[in-house]
This record gives structure tokens, sequence and C-alpha cells, in this order.
């Protein structure tokens, strides 16, 4: 689907044009198109192909979706893919893993996005708004949806953080069981989806400030340098959050093994109790001829009191040392 076909020039929105006429204010000097769609088919990815001039692979990396991401250069081109990351509505929550591939040219800016459930008409908007940027051209535009994609980052790994803090908390107010630990192992997918998105482009923004710079970056190099050190950011976060959630599962276990031991003590201690009556019963009720102690008038009640005083000196012991 076709979101935008707009012309700049100077700094300025220039018209909103048809993708027809593309061609044509590509090639007016001092003049850019920005072209934005979202989830395209074949047919309107061959149509910008053609009037853009796009190299096949790029444009068949687009279409099979679910790209690393990656930035390559194919002649005068510049092709990005970044991964989108978003969570879904309430009350799932999950996370929503899209794509956004960009074709950045001396005069032309082509964004398509997939599986996305934000646009980026806000970063339009922003970009029309600054003038004396926009009139840096194509490169700014790239700049400007590439930190759009990495800011959207930091609002999900705070969700993450939020659930983790959450489970922590859930975890030491009761025994950890099959679904906390569940939990936690979800919540260490979701970071290691946000985790696979972010690490990669921190090598890609690297190229875009240091060495050799692509033509239509060259004189923005603070700009993806200031992208640059948001992924760090990102990274050195995730990475914490990485170690914490790993050190809370470990915690989770311990307190299950520490339940199940609590629970195999008491059951060994209410053993103990059991069998020292069914031991003193089982001898008397042997009813052997000789047994002097069947002759006793006070048999029955010096069974019954042993039996009782050894149950409680056992109860009391087992009390002391918390097993009861």
């Amino acid at each position: 689907m076709l979101v935008n076909c707009v012309a700049y020039e100077d700094g300025r929105k220039l018209a909103d044009i048809a993708v027809e006429d593309i061609s044509d204010y590509v090639s007016r000097p001092g003049c850019f198109v920005w072209v934005a769609l979202a989830d395209p088919t074949d047919a309107e990815l061959a149509l910008m192909a053609q009037e853009f001039g796009l190299h096949e692979l790029a444009v068949e990396d687009v279409k099979k979706g679910n790209q690393a991401p990656k930035i390559e250069e194919y002649g005068d081109t510049l092709f990005c893919v970044m991964r989108t990351v978003e969570t879904s509505p309430p009350p799932d929550e999950t996370l929503l893993e899209g794509q956004m591939a960009i074709f950045v040219g001396r005069n032309y800016v082509l964004s398509v996005r997939q599986n996305t459930q934000h646009g980026f008409v806000a970063v339009r908007t922003r970009t029309e708004h600054e003038p004396e940027l926009l009139r840096r051209g194509a490169g700014y535009v790239f700049y400007a949806l590439m930190d759009a994609v990495v800011d959207r980052y930091f609002p999900v790994l705070d969700a993450l953080e939020v659930k983790l803090e959450a489970l922590e908390v859930r975890m030491f107010q009761r025994t950890p069981g099959r679904r906390s630990v569940e939990a936690f192992y979800g919540l260490k997918q979701d970071l290691m989806t946000l985790r696979h998105a972010v690490a990669p482009l921190g090598e890609v923004a690297s190229k875009l400030y240091g060495g050799r710079v692509p033509s239509v970056c060259v004189g923005l190099q603070e700009y993806f340098r200031d992208v640059f050190d948001h992924l760090m950011r990102l990274n050195a976060e995730l990475e914490s959050m990485r170690e914490m959630l790993q050190t809370a599962i470990s915690v989770s276990l311990t307190l299950i093994s520490i339940a199940e031991s609590e629970v195999t003590k008491k059951l060994a201690a209410w053993g103990a109790l059991i069998t020292v009556p069914t031991l003193i019963a089982g001898v008397y009720g042997m009813n052997f001829h000789h047994m002097p102690e069947l002759d006793w008038l006070v048999g029955y009640p010096f069974a019954l009191a042993l039996m009782f005083g050894i149950d409680g000196l056992l109860w009391w012991r087992f009390r002391k040392a918390s097993w009861l």
C-alpha cells in the first residue's frame, strides 16, 4: 500500500505526486522524492524498482521479509534493513516483530515497512517542520527514520523491565511453581527478540559515521553517531537485564528446591511420629505366651504412655529443628 509519495525541494514540501511522475522529479536538481510503502505487493515493489532503478537483490530481500539488520551499497544506492519490535495492545502485550527496509539514493528515499502496527507519519511531520535540516536531503531523512526505529526500542525495553520487577516481587510472595518458571523463560524469549533487533543494528550504525561513509551520509556523521550511542546504551541495558533475568531464574529454581526440601522434611517428621506407635503396637500385638508385659495390670496404659511420650519428645525436637 502506498502511504505517501512526496517531492521536496530546498528543504520544503513541493507537492504530493503520482508514482508515475517520480522519475520526472528525481531528475530535477535540488529536488528529492520520499516514498513510503506499507506491506506492499510484489507489483508495487516492481513499480518502485522500475522508477528508482533498484537492484534486484535488494528488492528480493524486501519481498522475502524477516531479514537480519544490515546495510548494503548497490552503486549510488544505500539499502538498509532494520527490525521493528512493538508491544501488542492489552491484555496480550506480546512482542510483534516487523521489518523496515530503506532505499536511499542521492535524490530519493523509499521506505518499506512490513508487519508493523504504527507508521512513521510523525517522522515525516517532524522533518517537514525542520526545513534547515531537511535541506540536507535524503541522507537526513534516512537518519530520521533510523532514529525513530531505535527510539521505539526503549519503551519495549522499559515494559520488559517492569515485567521482570513484577515477577521478582511475586517470586518472594509465594513459592514459585511451573507458571513462574514459564513466565521467566517467556520474558527471556522476549528479551532475546529485542536483542536480535538491536545488536546487529549497532554495527550498521557504526558504518555510517566512521571510516568510509556512504556518499548520501556525508556531513551527517554526528547524527548517525548519536544513533549509535543510543544503540550502545540499549545493548548495555539488555545485557544487564539478561544477567538479572538469569539470576532470577536461578533464584526461582532454588526456592522451588528449598520448598520441596521443606515438604520432604515434614513428611519425614510425620512418618517418624507414626512409626513409633506402630512399632510399639506391633511388638505388643504379637501375643507371645512368655511376654511378661501381657500380665501387667498397667500394661495397656503403660504402652499408650510410652507411645505418647516418645511421640511428644520427637514432636518437640522436630519443632525445634523447624521440621514441623
